[in-house]
């Protein structure tokens, strides 16, 4: 008859001591701390999932500034309604920046009665002298088709100034919330609205500097030329004054 083998004991622990073995607590690992980073600010859409392009974070790069200004607006705006001007705005506001798109560019900001606009971002300082050359060019003709449509609402034709330079500058997305966008800083981005201020000075519809004729490849020599020294710089850089911006080359 087979009997089962005896069981056996450890001759070194008793049962109690094997009992504590099994109830020793064990010490939990912590996890390693998590941080979670937002990929997209809260305020983004779907849109903004997609790719971006680099500039948008911040560099420099050579483009051309264009700034455009309705002359004696406030004088006119003294004899308007509220309505009248709010519509009269909106229009001269859509004709410009139809201008600068059709000429390549793009609207930075609407300034006041003012606009600024930025061109060869992402191109050659070449192509976006050329194309803020030819949004100067629609914009004289688009405010000319103003003119003649409100020619009874008016008591005078409306009038600009233009400012054109070209240089470094600092473009990027800058603002906060959803006043955030594309914008350029720098002394080029000063010297183009100072150009602007000089229309006055010159009785003139677009003072230019010759960098931008220059990069532009454009022939202005039937536009006479000045030395000016603008606020901040010390060293006077040549212009090209033109009396109607209409005139200039196509692009």
């Amino acid at each position: 008859m087979c009997h089962p083998p005896a069981k056996t004991s450890c001759g070194s622990c008793n049962g109690s001591e094997r009992a504590q073995a099994r109830a020793w607590p064990v010490k939990p690992v912590r996890p390693a701390p998590v941080e979670i980073v937002p990929l997209l600010p809260p305020h983004a859409g779907p849109s903004d999932a997609r790719g971006r392009p680099a500039y948008l974070h911040g560099a420099e790069q050579e483009i051309a500034i264009l700034f455009c200004d309705l002359r004696a607006f406030t004088n006119l705006a003294e004899h308007r309604l509220p309505f009248d001007l709010v519509f009269l705005l909106n229009r001269f506001f859509r004709a410009m920046g139809e201008a600068v798109e059709e000429a390549g560019g793009r609207v930075d900001k609407f300034i006041g009665d003012g606009v600024m606009a930025l061109f060869g971002i992402g191109s050659t300082p070449g192509e976006g002298c050329r194309n803020a050359l030819e949004a100067a060019r629609r914009m004289a003709d688009h405010l000319a088709d103003i003119n003649r449509t409100l020619s009874h609402d008016l008591p005078e034709p409306l009038r600009i100034g233009i400012g054109i330079h070209t240089g470094p500058a600092i473009i990027g997305e800058m603002g906060y919330g959803h006043a955030t966008g594309l914008t350029a800083i720098g002394d080029a981005v000063n010297a183009a609205s100072r150009l602007e201020s000089l229309t006055k000075e010159f009785a003139c519809q677009l003072v230019v500097s010759q960098a931008v004729a220059e990069r532009a490849g454009l022939a202005l020599e039937d536009h006479p030329t000045r030395e000016v020294t603008l606020r901040g710089r010390r060293e006077p850089i040549t212009v090209r004054i033109v009396s109607d911006a209409a005139r200039l080359p196509p692009a």
